[in-house]
């Protein structure tokens, strides 16, 4: 960074000083790409000093675990990423909203305090063995991270410039638990702490910040589109992670319900693997995408927790009537990221392996669930009747938004896609159930090259 403002200082006067502004993001690029290449470098580096047998201990040992603590939620107060803004400042002496992604949890990096470790479930069977290699070999890793919090810190100082006030968040899969290594970027525009219209006043907002991304950002952002849907976007792709991103204006549910995910995702072992596979195995029979009238990730995420909810020995419990105080909808932001960091794990009596679950949740939604009456509800940590409203009437499917009740699922609206993916839930569940390989329904070898 010094480097780059003393170069800024060697540059001919006859240049302007937006022309100098652009130089200096350049060459800043360019800082910015050495450093994620450098660290690409060291990884393989260390990877090619590991032994095969020692890799193959990563999966197979019961203490391989470095990124949960086993006594409450990992949210560290202490050591958190620093960038702009993460001290008050006279920006915000009004109406200061603290950055929330400065609360990331420990993962494999030296700039978070150590996690204490805990171990993965132990695998006894072929199917979950076959979970947990997936899961180790797709989720989120900590350079993931790094390069999609570079790229929100650069965004957010050029969006202050237009909007002062405001803070850009990370949320959704990259902070929730549930990420994978080729998980989109989710970012969160705080504007004010009052509710925006999304309609008019979002839209809008977000076409000042496409505006913004066309034209001064357009050396390292691509492609940048403002979609209209019920929450508007800016979906756009960034040059230096080749991360795909969308950002919205004020969703703030979203901030909340990154940190209830969260907290699902760490009191039990077994929820984060069952929720990549599941997550996974969508990917590949087509029925993830809710752009195409299927099922959104976030809606998958929370359908994998209501089953495990509803066993006649729950895995999970509901935390929002367990600890009504901390997952409070009216909470101030500033508090969100607080509120797990207390909550203990879950102990369940249920013994089951990945293995069984994951061919008791096909099972669940093939031939259990009563979708024409019944919605998904982990708020209440069971299947309730369907509300009578408008959003819910035409709807195939219904997963309520544990937050501010909205159906997650609405992009569902035609027979035909519901078919589709009540079928493949009813093959799926015929297959494991007999063949008991994962292969047999999602082919492993082709994923984890995909991530």
């Amino acid at each position: 960074m010094e480097m780059a403002v003393q170069y800024i200082h060697l540059l001919p006067l006859r240049h302007s000083e937006e022309e100098n502004y652009t130089f200096y993001c350049l060459y800043n690029l360019s800082l910015h790409r050495q450093m994620l290449h450098f660290e690409w470098l060291l990884w393989r580096l260390s990877e090619q000093n590991v032994p095969y047998d020692v890799k193959r201990q990563r999966f197979h040992s019961p203490h391989r675990e470095t990124t949960v603590v086993n006594q409450t939620v990992p949210l560290p107060e202490e050591r958190r990423y620093s960038f702009p803004g993460s001290i008050p400042s006279q920006l915000f002496h009004a109406h200061y909203v603290p950055d929330l992604t400065g609360c990331v949890p420990p993962l494999r990096d030296a700039s978070f305090s150590d996690p204490i470790e805990t171990t993965l479930p132990v695998a006894k069977d072929k199917l979950s063995q076959q979970v947990l290699e997936l899961f180790q070999a797709c989720q989120q890793q900590t350079c993931d991270l790094n390069r999609k919090e570079l790229c929100r810190t650069e965004l957010q100082r050029e969006i202050q410039r237009i909007f002062p006030q405001s803070r850009l968040f990370l949320v959704g899969s990259s902070l929730n638990g549930f990420g994978t290594r080729s998980s989109d970027g989710d970012l969160c525009l705080v504007i004010k702490e009052e509710p925006v219209n999304q309609k008019t006043e979002a839209r809008h907002i977000l076409s000042l910040v496409q505006k913004l991304f066309s034209s001064k950002l357009s050396s390292y952002i691509e492609r940048p589109q403002l979609i209209r849907a019920k929450v508007p976007i800016v979906k756009f792709r960034d040059k230096v992670s080749c991360v795909e991103f969308d950002l919205n204006v004020n969703n703030v549910v979203g901030i909340r319900n990154t940190f209830l995910l969260r907290t699902y995702a760490y009191i039990e072992n077994r929820v984060r693997p069952l929720v990549l596979v599941v997550k996974k195995w969508a990917s590949f029979h087509d029925i993830n995408d809710a752009s195409r009238g299927t099922l959104s990730s976030y809606s998958l995420v929370l359908m994998v927790l209501h089953y495990l909810q509803t066993l006649p020995e729950p895995i999970l419990p509901s935390l929002q009537k367990n600890y009504p105080d901390s997952f409070d909808p009216t909470m101030q932001l500033h508090l969100v990221h607080q509120a797990p960091c207390t909550i203990p794990p879950y102990l369940s009596k249920n013994g089951s392996s990945l293995g069984d679950l994951l061919i008791g949740f096909f099972k669940y939604y093939a031939t259990e669930f009563d979708w024409s009456h019944q919605m998904i509800s982990v708020r209440e940590a069971k299947a309730i009747p369907r509300p009578d409203g408008i959003e819910w009437r035409n709807k195939f499917i219904c997963v309520e938004e544990p937050f501010d009740g909205t159906n997650t699922a609405r992009a569902v609206h035609e027979k035909q896609k519901f078919d589709i993916i009540k079928d493949e839930f009813m093959k799926s569940w015929q297959i494991l159930r007999d063949k008991k390989d994962l292969n047999c329904v999602l082919p492993l070898r082709t994923t984890i090259q995909k991530r």
